[in-house]
């Protein structure tokens, strides 16, 4: 039996946190950001959390199930 291997995509955009919660990163902040306004800009700047509905998808992904 082959070893269980994590997928590679998933392995680069999550990291688990200290609680075991799923920290991600925000989309739309890599290039069109002229019109984009600076508040909005700053906000995708910050690390936010997985939603607990996909937790189970992306926990499957990384084989921590």
């Amino acid at each position: 039996m082959p070893k269980m291997k994590t997928k590679s995509s998933a392995k680069k955009r999550f990291k688990l946190t200290g609680s075991g919660k799923i920290k991600r990163k925000h989309a739309f902040k890599s290039h069109i950001l002229t019109k984009k306004s600076k508040k909005r800009k700053l906000k995708l700047t910050h690390s936010g959390l997985v939603h607990e509905s996909d937790e189970n998808n992306i926990k499957e992904q990384l084989r921590l199930k």
